[in-house]
Parts: C-alpha cells; structure tokens; sequence
C-alpha cells in the first residue's frame, strides 16, 4: 500500500469513527524500514494481542485517532481535536504522522458496541501508554494508570449509551527525564547510549466482550520434575460452584483434560511431556472453560511451554541448566528501538522479524534491554524458541541532575511487569538493574521477585553493583567479553562485543562505539575471536553465559550485527552462526605449560625505561633490571591480578623458563596466554612470536606464529620477551604458554 495514499475511513469493525477525506502519510524519519510500507492506517497491528488468553470476539481500535497537545490543568476537551495521529505510534514517530514531542496529550475517537454484544460487560484494554493516562468514555473518566510498559483495562459498561456512538477519550502525560519513573533509554536529549523519546498509545487498544461470570486472569507454572503443570484460573464475578474444564493439547489432540476449581492452583499430570527449548520449542496448546450452572460463560484458549531453568553445581561453578542439562546461554542485547516507529514496530511481520535474525545468527538467548514489548513479542520468542533475559525498565538512565527515583512506583512498576509476563516460557531470567542505573534497595527487590515467582531466576544487576544476592554474578566488558569469579553465583559477561561498523546510507548519525572496524573480513574476524574467549571461559573458567552487543544499531550506536533500518546484515550470516554455534556447543581446553600469574604470582625482571640495544635477545642482559611479581598494572583494571604497580606509558619484561619434553603435536597446541592492556609485542628466543592490538578484560588466548613455535625448545632455556604498552584508562600485562585443544588435555 502507498503510505501517501488520501483515504476516507469508513465506517468499519463496528466503529462509526469517521475522519472525511483524512490524509494520513507518515513523517520521514531519518532512516525508514521496509516494514514501514505495510503500514495500512486502515487494518494497523491488526492481530491478535494477547496470545496467551485468546477470546474469538475483540474489537481493535488501533488507526487514525484525532488529538492535541495538551496542558496542564486542561479541563476534558469537548467536541473533535484539531489533529490526527495514527496509533498505536508514539506521537515522537515518523509513523504516527507528527514525529513531535509533546509531554501532554488528548487523543479522542469514536466507536460503536456491536449489537450481538448486548447483555456483555464490555473490557477497554490498552497494552501500554507511557506514562501517565486518565480514560474517559462519554465524557466519565474511568481511572488513571501510572506506567509506560504495562498493559490495564477498564470495565466500561457503565459508562456506555445504549446506542449510538460511544466517545473514548484519553489524557496522557509523560515527564521523561523529569519524573523518577521507569523508562529506559528514552531522554528528551537524544545523545550516546540515550535515544529519542517515547509519548503516549503505544501499544495496541482494544475491546472485547465478556460475561459477567468471567475469566480475569491465568497463570501457568510448568514443573518439569513432575511431568506436570500448574494452572490457575483466576475469576471475577459470582463463580461459587463453578467448575473449570482444562483441556491439553498437542497440536489437534486432545492428551488431557480435567475439571479443576477456580481461583485455585491446580498441578495438572502432563504424562511423558515434550520439553520446550531453543532447539525444539514445542508448545503445548490449552482450552479453558468457565461452567457456571451447567451453562458456558466463559472459554478461552492459551499454550504453555514445558521447561525449567535452575543452577547446578558443576565442575566447581554455579551453571545454568535448561531442563536439567548444562546449555551456555548466547544472545545478542535487543533494545526494541524502531527509526520509524520509536517504541512500536511497524507491523507483527517487523516485530517478528528481530527474533527471526537473531535465531539466524545461531543466538539461543536475547537480553530484552531495559524495556519491556507487546505480549507479541515474546509469543514470537515462545514459538521461535529463544530463551530471554528480561530487564526491568530503568528510572533515570545516565542523565545528569535527574529527579529522585521513585521507589514506591518503581516497586509497584516492577511487580506488575513481572505478573503481566510471567507466563511466557522464554522468559527465564529477570534482570532487576542494569549497571548501576538508579539501583537502589538491590537485596529487597532480589527478595521480592524470588517470592512472586520462583521459577525463574533472578539477575540482580547486570553489569551493576553487585550485593552476593539474586543467582548471577554479571559483568560487563567492552569490546573483548570477560569472565568475573565466583563459587556460589552463575557467571554472566551481560554485555560484551560492541564492535562498530557503518554502512553508508543505512546510519542514522555518525557517534562513538568501544571499537570501529572498516571491512566485513576484519569485522567477522574480531567477533570470532571474541566467541573463542566465550568458548575457553565456558570450558575453563565457569561462564555460563554471554550477550553481545547488539543485534541491530540505534539511532548514534553503530555497533549492531544489523542496520538501525534492518537494510544490512554487517557479516556472512552463517559465519556469525558458526562462530556462536562454536561458542555455545563446543570446547577449547587449556593446560598450562609456562603458568601465567593469573591465580598464582610468578617473577619477571623488569623496565620502564626504553632499553638499550635488542632487549629481547636470548643473550641481553637484563642484570639491571628490577624484580617484581606479575601482574604488572593499576587497581581496578578488569580481570587482573595486580601484583606490581605499572602506570607509565611503556613496560618491557623477560622471564626465563624450561619446558620439559613436549611433542611435535603438543608444540602445534601451544599459545599465549595472556591479558594485556594494551597493544604489546611477545618475543620467544629472540623471534617476534605475537604482535597484539588493542586490549583485553580478562585473560585470553593468542596463537604463536609459526616462527615462534619453531623457536622453543623442548629441553633447556627458554626466554619470553614483552614489550606492552598503554595510553589511556587501566592498563595490565601477564602472560603465560598453555596447550589448547577441543579435546580434554
């Protein structure tokens, strides 16, 4: 369809909502997707919104509404607004026909109550509106709700005439960066790591019938241990002597049914169950009915997902099992930005199609970023199978001077995200903060999510400060990932990667990303590397998960695997999918022959002065130089193990070492061993071995040049020679020789 297109909106789905000769073309945004041209302003995200509880009569309301800015202290708008705007896009869209910002709103339409609806209460529902909105229906203000990420509903059969149009009115404010709410990367001062902000409908509005002894609510918990799931069927109404009748479902087939009380969990036997999982996400289907009096008031349909998530005890770490087997958890971070659609993607094709990308790219896992999507999202994620990390919108991000954070809302905010998505089976983690974005009360949240649901785990603070509370010891590390320690948590790297790359014409704005590479080759290079570290501190050191950054640019951050516009895939999809395969299904062993002093300290003879002459020579004498334990470095550089303080500008070191006996096959297998912060030169026997760009946060592996390996010999003396050097930030250096393998050493 033509976005340009000059269309009447007739009187259609029961609406007599009529906008005559109303020209609808959306904005230009600086960047538009392919999606954008699906957008029919007549038939908007017309699916479905809530898969998991799913009635055959609804009413979507989503298309052209009139509107206004607004004011505060304005009293209810009477009569037609002097504006239009296509919702559900946030007013700051190019989609929703104003791309401006406004922190006050009226939106207004009208609607007509089918008549086979008659002796039904009838439900509003709205799936998000940020941040603040007031409902009115004929002029009655129904309620306010507070919250940008959660969906509410109101009972509006009161307000209703008996015929005729029915007027639908809603006030909305959004402070932003001025109020201590929840919401994410939005700022009124687009810069960095902050995007532009979001006001207003965003998700989609809609009606639906029920009867007045009803179905208000599900809530499904799977217990795998007990080939069995937990149903409640929650109800509103005068259900006293009512019955639920529960049929389970693989596929068309009826494998269980049973008549369960209301308002009461019940465990439900699922014999032999198909597990859920990203490599087989099988779904189980669910038919609920209300039976009151021998009479039907009530059906709806559901699925459910049978899988568990917990933390064993292997190998010495804390590991994530997924249906009680060890799975490294991969993914990319998913920020939920559209260029055309702000919030809100522009159909269920484009909200789809992320996850589809990051199945593609070999991901199991994808970290939803400080927001939370439409129930349709994490249906896709359910049917597509990727596990999701699901982050708890932050109150006031990185900007300077912010308002208080408001700790009863956020409290409240965060009970409510997690009750409304809780029975989506992609969900396994709850991450609580993101670094240390407006953290606050860090135990006593941990505390309170483990008490509304104990089936999932719970992330205290990705990347934040951390209290020894909640299941996961989470760092982050840019641009190489890291690996933190501990014996009583899971180990996370939360955000790694970041590697830039722009793509002429496909880039919203040039801005700054942790390191920038220039052609496609070098690009799947580096990210290979990086899933090799993920690969050697999987097998190795206890990592148990990882999540790269990120699957598409935003806005200034040019470090996606796709364009801000989703035109580009950066790299060769299937190298990307190999390099992760790799990282989450394969092994790298190392075995230590010349030990690095990443656990126990070893000595080196050392400089900071330039030497003179050919310092790394076999036969130099190092008699001057000074003695010291490795690590060489400052305190707080990442993953190092500081033994001597380094702060100059350049380090040199040697260390005399033998190796024993060592085979042709096992001198193929070594390599360095290293942490080096930054750019260093490793001589073995006086032969440039490994010259090194760049910097790590945790120790890594470096291959040895064919020369290098030549050099050693098996018996007698060896001399290791480096030369490192810094010029900003922390700095480090350590280096050993190790064996590497896919087989156990």
């Amino acid at each position: 369809m033509n976005l340009k297109k000059l269309f009447i909106l007739f009187v259609c789905a029961g609406s007599s909502f009529a906008v005559s000769a109303q020209k609808w073309e959306p904005k230009q945004a600086t960047l538009m997707t392919r999606f954008a041209k699906d957008v029919d302003p007549e038939h908007v995200l017309p699916e479905y919104p809530r898969p998991q509880m799913v009635r055959k009569e609804w009413m979507n309301l989503n298309g052209l509404w009139q509107y206004q800015p607004g004011a505060a202290g304005d009293a209810l708008p009477q009569g037609k607004l002097d504006k239009t705007i296509l919702v559900p896009f946030p007013v700051e869209s190019a989609l929703s026909g104003v791309k401006e910002h406004h922190d006050r709103l009226w939106y207004r339409r009208t609607f007509t109550v089918p008549a086979n609806w008659k002796n039904k209460h009838v439900i509003i529902h709205f799936g998000a509106v940020d941040w603040l909105s007031e409902v009115y229906v004929n002029g009655k203000s129904l309620g306010e709700h507070k919250g940008g990420y959660d969906p509410f509903s109101y009972d509006i059969t009161s307000a209703l005439t008996k015929s005729g149009p029915q007027e639908l009115t809603v006030r909305v404010y959004d402070p932003t960066d001025l109020g201590g709410y929840p919401r994410g990367k939005q700022t009124l001062h687009p810069q960095g790591i902050m995007y532009t902000s979001v006001t207003g409908i965003w998700q989609t509005v809609w009606l639906e019938p029920v009867a007045v002894n009803s179905i208000s609510d599900i809530k499904i918990v799977p217990d795998l241990d007990k080939s069995a799931v937990k149903l409640t069927v929650s109800t509103m109404g005068n259900t006293a002597g009512a019955t639920v009748s529960v049929k389970v479902k693989d596929g068309n087939n009826v494998v269980k049914t049973v008549s369960i009380k209301p308002n009461i969990e019940t465990s439900i036997p699922v014999a032999h169950p198909k597990l859920w999982s990203p490599d087989s996400p099988f779904l189980y289907g669910l038919d609920i009915t209300l039976n009151k009096g021998g009479t039907v008031t009530d059906n709806l349909s559901s699925y459910f997902g049978m899988r568990k998530i917990s933390v064993q005890e292997d190998g010495g770490f804390k590991k994530l099992y997924l249906n009680n087997k060890f799975l490294f958890q991969l993914g990319p971070l998913d920020q939920g930005f559209w260029p055309d659609g702000g919030y809100t993607a522009p159909t269920d094709a484009a909200l789809k199609y992320d996850l589809e990308m990051t199945k593609k790219f070999g991901f199991n896992m994808v970290r939803k970023h400080i927001k939370y999507e439409p129930y349709r999202w994490y249906y896709w994620a359910d049917k597509l199978g990727l596990l999701v990390w699901q982050d708890m919108p932050s109150p006031n991000s990185y900007t300077e001077h912010v308002p208080p954070v408001d700790t009863a809302e956020f409290r409240s905010e965060l009970t409510r995200l997690i009750k409304t998505h809780w029975n989506s089976p992609c969900i396994v983690t709850w991450v609580i903060f993101n670094e240390a974005q407006a953290q606050h009360k860090t135990p006593e949240y941990v505390s309170m999510v483990h008490k509304l649901d104990p089936s999932r785990l719970i992330n205290q603070a990705s990347g934040g400060n951390h209290f020894g509370v909640g299941d996961y010891l989470d760092i982050h590390s840019y641009p190489p990932p890291g690996v933190p320690y501990s014996k009583t948590q899971v180990l996370a790297c939360g955000e790694y990667g970041g590697i830039g790359y722009i793509i002429p014409q496909h880039t919203w704005k040039v801005g700054d990303t942790y390191i920038m590479i220039n052609n496609k080759k070098d690009y799947l290079n580096l990210y290979d590397k990086f899933t090799k570290d993920l690969t050697l501190y999987k097998t190795n050191m206890g990592l148990s998960a990882a999540v790269y950054t990120e699957i598409t640019d935003v806005e200034v951050e040019l470090n996606g695997l796709m364009t801000y516009d989703r035109e580009v895939i950066k790299g060769d999809v299937d190298k990307i999918y190999a390099s992760n395969y790799a990282a989450i299904h394969d092994n790298l062993f190392i075995k230590n022959v010349l030990p690095s002093s990443q656990k126990e300290s070893r000595n080196w003879k050392y400089t900071f002065e330039q030497p003179e002459g050919d310092w790394f020579k076999t036969n130099y004498s190092d008699a001057a130089w000074k003695s010291g334990q490795a690590g060489f470095g400052t305190h707080g550089t990442p993953g190092g193990n500081i033994k001597t303080i380094w702060n100059t500008n350049d380090i040199w070191l040697r260390q005399d070492f033998t190796l024993g006996n060592l085979t042709a096959a096992e001198r193929d297998k070594l390599v360095l061993y290293i942490h080096h912060d930054e750019d260093c030169e490793v001589y073995i026997n006086s032969v440039k071995a490994a010259e090194i760009s760049g910097y790590t946060s945790a120790y890594t592996v470096i291959p040895i040049n064919a020369a290098g390996k030549a050099a050693i010999k098996a018996n007698g003396k060896n001399v290791i020679a480096i030369h490192c050097k810094q010029t900003a930030g922390g700095q480090y250096i350590d280096a050993g020789l190790s064996l590497l393998s896919n087989t156990r050493l």
